[in-house]
């Protein structure tokens, strides 16, 4: 594959799946910006590797590079105590592409980041629920609600700060 090509593959799987990676890396380490730092090494090590990628199933086969991100994280740091055990977060890395286990942690998180979107106020909650979790684009929901663009970023920019700060409440709170 080539440069351009291999960049614009890149564009694409990170637009269609970086929230589902990083549900899993925060899922998986508990921290939200730790779950960030890991999501954009995913994506790293994604396009060092594009070349072996065999084409099927881009979404296991990122979710597959997010866990072992986590799990290297986990076995370097001193959270590894605090997370989940190594022998246990191993065993549960073993379930097949499509197993439950990527399902399982996409719903869990993708409901619990729903639930922190539904506590914003409009119009910050209908950008946040629009954006993040149905993965539309600013210009998309800008046309859809028939309201200026620059509008519609300024509203998913500060939904996103919203949603930094609850997320930092909580984890303080835990």
């Amino acid at each position: 594959m080539g440069k351009i090509d291999s960049k614009e593959k890149l564009i694409q799987l990170m637009d269609r799946y970086k929230n589902l990676v990083f549900s899993v890396c925060l899922k998986l380490t508990g921290d939200y910006f730790t779950a960030e730092d890991i999501t954009q090494e995913t994506f790293i090590a994604a396009y060092s590797h594009l070349d072996d990628f065999d084409g099927k199933n881009e979404k296991a086969w990122l979710c597959r590079i997010a866990s072992n991100k986590c799990i290297d994280f986990l076995r370097s740091s001193e959270m590894k105590e605090e997370a989940v055990g190594d022998d246990e977060l191993e065993a549960s890395m073993d379930v097949g592409r499509d197993g439950p286990l990527e399902t399982y942690i996409a719903r869990d998180v993708e409901k619990r980041f729903f639930d922190r979107c539904n506590e914003l106020d409009e119009p910050y909650r209908s950008a946040a629920v629009g954006h993040f979790i149905r993965g539309k684009t600013a210009k998309e929901l800008s046309l859809e609600r028939g309201i200026p663009l620059k509008t519609v970023q300024s509203h998913i920019y500060r939904a996103r700060e919203m949603l930094k700060k609850i997320i930092r409440k909580e984890e303080l709170l835990a």
